[in-house]
């Protein structure tokens, strides 16, 4: 009885540790600090945005959308170098998004969204999708004046939906 539980323990070890090591290495970001901007792009390719942070810095924006569920951020200092870095979709960033941001934020805080749909009265909504066990994306709307509405929220992605959505993701 107790080398079948031991056998089974191995078992899932082996099937579970690969995957998991393969899901490690894929978040992983070869980035340290002090590297160059031309250094970031080598590595990461060419930023999907750039802003310029209150502070006066450079923030640089590597969005692996419109299909893709991470945004990384890449922040620099005056001198051009790494600062830090982010990988920005995901409930800390998300709960930053507050009623009455300006659009401008939104943009430095979540990167470029996968999708943009008009909405009545000259508002638009903004959708990311991101990493999560169910298959929602993050919208937020703005109005006309470009300010969020009630903050953010969490709804089912339409590409769940679609036939083959496995292949999708």
């Amino acid at each position: 009885m107790q080398a079948a539980k031991k056998t089974q323990t191995r078992l899932a070890l082996l099937i579970t540790l690969p995957a998991g090591l393969a899901l490690v290495a894929g978040c992983a970001v070869p980035l340290q600090a002090g590297l160059s901007e031309a250094e970031v792009a080598a590595r990461m390719g060419p930023p999907t945005g750039r802003y310029v942070m209150p502070s006066g810095t450079t923030r640089l924006e590597f969005a692996r959308g419109p299909m893709g569920r991470t945004t990384w951020m890449v922040d620099l200092d005056a001198a051009g170098r790494t600062q830090q870095w982010a990988q920005v979709l995901d409930d800390a960033h998300f709960a930053q998004v507050v009623d009455g941001l300006p659009r401008d934020d939104l943009l430095r805080l979540l990167g470029r969204p996968a999708r943009r749909a008009p909405e009545w009265q000259n508002r638009e909504t903004w959708y990311w999708r991101y990493q999560t066990n169910d298959c929602l994306w993050f919208a937020v709307t703005l109005s006309a004046e470009g300010r969020v509405l009630n903050g953010g929220g969490h709804m089912i992605d339409p590409a769940c939906d679609a036939p083959n959505d496995r292949a999708r993701q």
